[in-house]
């Protein structure tokens, strides 16, 4: 934790009145490295229009950004379905979600749920079984797996699909608000979502489906957050609560499949990725249906019952075997680490400052820990060795009964969610035209988010509902800097 501005100052008026003015000298120095607006340190892009998540890290040198800039086009291209004369672009479910990373991720920004008799195109719904056998408990136990998926549909009900076959189903959302008066009294209206699949092609789902909704959340920063020392991420993980002050963070342990063993989950609303490399490998093969070396399915999630879709062709490389070659495959990952954070705005202004005291204050960092500094690598220079300022601490924490989806995946459980990363969330509407927020999008802008945090966040959200309009502001100022 960093000292808040006004004790800083405190402490520096009382060395000029004991007439240290090299203490004062030095206490300066710190205020101002600290107001810094480098989130990401030496990658900070200072691009604030919508284009603003799809910047490269501003310290990458020249000889580095045609591989991101070739990554990109990866990133945005259509894939098409086999056999097509497009080899280098076929492939293509047969069951999907989406025929492009960049139609969940539009300008690389955070996704957000389907409007009424809109089919889903940014939000999926993930589905998993309790374990059924010995087997599927120890593939649990083993991080072989992080949660068993539905026999039928997968690990994920894909929406879409190739012509000539059926898509797996639709998901379907119904929402009822509840107003919550905060302590001024203003009303702010909660909405709760309930959700579901309708219009399954494949017969119905096991009866002890658990369903849990997911945006694709914003791409920026993700290199660095790889960066983070494992030992960094632990020195904050306390999950009996040793200290008594109710948070207690636990990290999620997952396989990697780039690493061949159990790691720290760092990505994915409960973490259940561990590398930048995972996470796109998952993403090619659930989302779009691709088969790369981490993941060789080349039919995607098509289960074993389900015939027709095994039925049909891969567009697997004729040396690779899989549908994105390596090389295509480590363009995406390169891109993926790359993206860089926008600066923080105005980050001195009174509005802000106040805001930045009041944060802490509440217990917001508590789990929103402001810095770390990175580990080095020769072969990632953007990221190495850069105090960077995410707001997060990659570990689980039980948000209580409101945002529980009841539905485990590696070592969380149905309560737990990874801390958000907070850099470029003042530049949601601006990249991606909406402000919803949270897993699912329920919350409509940083206040309703807030309001529904519960569990281990429950002190700070009843601090945040007792404060006065104008610390409100405030708290929300800050927050729309970042």
């Amino acid at each position: 934790m960093h000292p808040t501005r006004s004790a800083r100052s405190k402490r520096y008026a009382l060395t000029v009145l004991a007439g240290s003015l090299w203490a004062g000298l030095v206490l300066a120095g710190a205020a101002h490295a600290e107001a810094s607006d480098q989130l990401a340190g030496a990658a900070t892009v200072r691009r604030f229009d919508a284009t603003a998540f799809s910047q490269p890290s501003a310290n990458m040198a020249f000889e580095r950004q045609l591989d991101f800039k070739v990554g990109d086009g990866i990133f945005r291209k259509l894939w098409v379905p086999s056999p097509s004369s497009t080899k280098s672009s076929d492939g293509l479910g047969p069951l999907l979600n989406a025929r492009g990373c960049q139609s969940c991720h539009l300008r690389d920004g955070r996704g957000r749920p389907p409007a009424a008799n809109e089919a889903a195109t940014s939000m999926v719904l993930r589905l998993s079984i309790p374990p059924q056998t010995e087997a599927d408990r120890l593939a649990l136990a083993t991080y072989m797996r992080a949660a068993t998926p539905e026999p039928t549909y997968g690990g994920q009900l894909q929406n879409f699909s190739v012509n000539g076959l059926l898509a797996e189903g639709r998901m379907t959302i119904a929402y009822t608000e509840h107003p919550v008066t905060l302590a001024d009294g203003e009303v702010v209206r909660l909405r709760k979502p309930r959700y579901g699949a309708t219009e399954l092609n494949y017969g119905p789902m096991h009866r002890q489906t658990m369903i849990s909704p997911r945006i694709a959340p914003p791409m920026i920063g993700l290199g660095l957050l790889e960066m983070i020392p494992e030992e960094a991420l632990l020195k904050h993980a306390d999950p009996e609560d040793a200290n008594g002050d109710g948070i207690a963070g636990k990290p999620n342990r997952v396989r990697s499949h780039a690493e061949g063993r159990a790691m720290i989950g760092r990505f994915g609303w409960k973490a259940g990725m561990p590398t930048v490399a995972d996470q796109v490998a998952d993403a090619f093969a659930t989302d779009l249906g691709l088969s790369t070396h981490l993941v060789p399915a080349s039919h995607g999630d098509c289960t074993p019952t389900q015939k027709a879709c095994l039925s049909l062709p891969t567009g697997d490389d004729a040396r690779e075997k899989v549908e994105v070659p390596r090389k295509m495959f480590d363009l995406v990952v390169f891109y993926a680490r790359n993206l860089g954070v926008p600066a923080q705005r105005n980050p001195q202004g009174p509005a802000v400052l106040r805001g930045k005291a009041l944060f802490a204050a509440v217990g917001c960092s508590g789990c929103h820990v402001p810095s770390f500094v990175t580990g080095r690598d020769p072969a990632r220079p953007e990221q190495s060795a850069q105090r960077i300022f995410p707001y997060t601490d990659l570990l689980l924490h039980d948000m209580g009964e409101g945002l529980a989806d009841e539905r485990p995946e590696g070592e969380a459980n149905g309560r737990q969610w990874r801390t958000s990363p907070l850099w470029g969330i003042g530049l949601t509407r601006t990249v991606s035209g909406h402000d919803m927020m949270l897993h699912d999008g329920r919350a409509r802008g940083a206040l309703e988010a807030i309001l529904w945090h519960g569990g281990e966040a429950e002190a700070a959200r009843a601090r945040v509902q007792r404060m006065s309009r104008a610390e409100r502001a405030d708290l929300l100022a800050f927050i729309q800097s970042l």
